[in-house]
């Protein structure tokens, strides 16, 4: 009876080990899911070789997906058809919060800046050369906004840009699109938009990939600096697959033992192609600064709401300084 009693017990353990996440079989293929900023025909070509070196050093095959937003991303990870992801700081809160991920390694700007900027670009011949002009000139322009999901496309220019100046960018615009980083920019030298969002990163891409487009537009706004992109695993995955995929990544476009100078090469040229250095640990504390940025737009929106209860108000407001002061707790722990 006893035998009975504590091979049930040991049963239930372990069932409830499985569900809750703690015991895992090995991968034996990964889904690798990259952000649309920009068309996937662009995109494909330059992570091509990064996925095959993977493939190759961790031993197992590794797919690339691509997925016509940012939220198509966050929803495969979130329902595990995507192990693995390219994510903006922005995004990479929705996975961590919302789909088991976990930032585990950060990217390092080819030139070694810690990080890159938002841009507001306009056409060339635009009468608008400042931040100054677009605010001063209610429902006179057009805007072309980033995907909700984007870090720099929507969270820094939403809060820098807009909720620093008073601006409600539904009354102040004629009309907005919603896009990605390349379409933006090109709606902007096609004088398709007044004006749009963009990155400095997608700026120096575009110089390659349609130096017509990019002699197109000119730089009318530039943000503080946002930290580099976060690559976010699910948190679920096993022990010996993390060790495997982290390695890869903290070593890759490295020189390391018994690695060619051929290799070393091949690996730092594709690196190159996705405008990157090799890359660094990381850890949920990078997105710290962003979860501290949209709490701070979230208390002007609330601030400047006239139609809320004043207790009501006063409740939520002392809600998110209850959670800008944990972060700040956090961000000097």
């Amino acid at each position: 009876m006893l035998r009975r009693t504590f091979l049930a017990t040991a049963a239930v353990l372990l069932a409830g080990s499985i569900m809750s996440g703690t015991a895992h079989a090995q991968l034996k293929e990964l889904n690798f899911g990259i952000i649309s900023t920009e068309a996937s025909s662009n995109l494909k070509p330059l992570w091509t070789p990064f996925l095959a070196d993977m493939e190759k050093q961790i031993g197992m095959k590794v797919n690339g997906f691509f997925a016509p937003d940012y939220a198509g991303i966050i929803e495969a990870q979130r329902f595990n058809k995507v192990q693995i992801a390219w994510y903006g700081n922005a995004s990479a809160i929705q996975a961590v919060d919302r789909a088991e991920g976990e930032v585990f390694v950060q990217t390092v700007a080819a030139d070694g800046s810690p990080g890159y900027w938002t841009i507001l670009v306009t056409h060339k011949d635009s009468p608008i050369n400042s931040l100054q002009d677009i605010l001063n000139a209610p429902g006179k322009y057009t805007f072309g906004n980033g995907d909700p999901n984007s870090t720099s496309g929507f969270l820094v220019p939403s809060y820098y840009a807009w909720a620093q100046n008073n601006i409600d960018i539904r009354k102040h615009f004629t009309r907005i699109t919603s896009g990605s980083h390349e379409t933006n920019a090109l709606a902007a030298a096609n004088k398709q938009v007044d004006f749009a969002t963009f990155n400095t990163e997608g700026y120096e891409r575009l110089k390659k990939t349609a130096p017509d487009k990019y002699e197109q537009i000119k730089v009318i706004w530039k943000s503080p600096l946002i930290p580099s992109d976060p690559i976010v695993w699910r948190k679920d995955l096993s022990a010996a697959d993390k060790a495997k995929i982290k390695t890869f990544f903290t070593t890759y476009g490295t020189q390391q033992p018994g690695k060619s100078a051929e290799q070393l090469a091949g690996e730092q040229k594709v690196l190159l192609g996705l405008q990157w250095a090799p890359f660094k640990e990381s850890s949920n504390k990078q997105l710290l600064p962003i979860r501290q940025l949209g709490l701070f737009r979230d208390k002007l929106k609330l601030e400047a709401d006239t139609n809320m209860a004043a207790d009501e108000k006063s409740k939520k407001l002392a809600e998110i300084e209850a959670k800008l002061a944990d972060l700040t707790k956090q961000m000097g722990s």
